[in-house]
């Protein structure tokens, strides 16, 4: 079976490219091989490569940037998807795309479910909206896989920059009125690999919407206080001694963020017929990699 995976240098495409090696021959491309602001020459490169099933974690997540590169924002993260669906379906290839919870205004005072109506508060939710509905316009065998709060020992991200910040600053204030799932990279890799380990199987999930996430829900002030706990448990010297609850208002952003991203997971739980971590289990080993590598 042949994979073509596109967006191999981000956080969930690093994670894949390593986990996917041993279902089947690999094909991995970063922009510089998939530029996704070029769609014609991504749909020449799935035409060449003709794959049974396309990963793609290629996508624009510049949140703040993209308010005032809407245009780049959506030729990435809608036409280029959309285009790849097309000639998904003509090569009867599957496609597995990674979408995110900002396609939700996060006004529900519950878990989104995957058929609550999406309503993006920012560019870049729009744009990966856009990128789901072209995709579901198409005939392609699809899966959507909606995560959030992604983290990574490898890449920028939220615990990082915790971190980070924790070793400089003798107090931190972050914000306490965001609530959302932390997901790994590598959780996230492992799920897909599953899926199509499934399909090769005979067993293929049914084409569509799915949210995957973590278990559980923290807010990002909750999350800091974590992640410094737990890091301090495991040896990390770090001067941050107050850590402050504010509120969105006190760190203004070009983009407006969701306050709630809790997505709800039934719907893939059941499909697999497995659970998934809570967010703290599935967050300890991006924490401990980062306190080691700065030890």
């Amino acid at each position: 079976m042949k994979i073509l995976l596109l967006g191999r240098d981000g956080q969930v495409g690093t994670a894949l490219t390593s986990l996917l090696t041993p279902l089947g021959e690999i094909a991995a491309y970063g922009r510089a091989g998939a530029d996704f602001t070029r769609p014609d020459d991504v749909e020449r490169l799935v035409h060449r490569e003709q794959p049974a099933v396309i990963v793609n974690a290629a996508a624009y997540t510049a949140v703040d940037k993209a308010e005032s590169e809407p245009e780049i924002a959506t030729l990435v993260n809608a036409t280029t998807p959309g285009r790849l669906a097309e000639v998904a379906a003509q090569i009867g290839a599957r496609l597995i795309h990674i979408s995110t919870d900002y396609v939700f205004d996060g006004e529900k005072p519950a878990p989104y479910v995957e058929d609550d109506p999406t309503d993006p508060i920012n560019v870049y939710g729009r744009s990966k909206r856009d990128g789901e509905l072209a995709i579901a316009a198409t005939a392609a065998d699809y899966l959507i896989l909606r995560t959030s709060w992604v983290h990574s020992a490898s890449h920028a991200n939220f615990a990082a920059k915790i971190l980070e910040l924790a070793a400089q600053r003798d107090e931190l204030k972050v914000i306490d009125d965001q609530i959302g799932c932390p997901t790994s990279a590598r959780l996230i890799a492992e799920v897909i690999g599953r899926i199509i380990e499934l399909g090769d199987a005979g067993r293929p999930l049914a084409a569509g919407l799915y949210h995957l996430t973590t278990e559980g829900e923290t807010s990002r002030y909750d999350y800091a206080r974590f992640i410094i706990d737990e890091a301090r448990r495991l040896g990390a010297t770090l001067k941050a001694e107050r850590i402050l609850p504010v509120p969105s208002s006190a760190f203004p952003t070009p983009a407006p963020r969701p306050r709630n991203s809790h997505l709800s997971t039934h719907k893939l739980r059941t499909a697999l017929g497995q659970d998934l971590p809570g967010w703290r289990e599935d967050v300890l080993p991006t924490i401990s990699t980062l306190v080691g590598a700065s030890a």
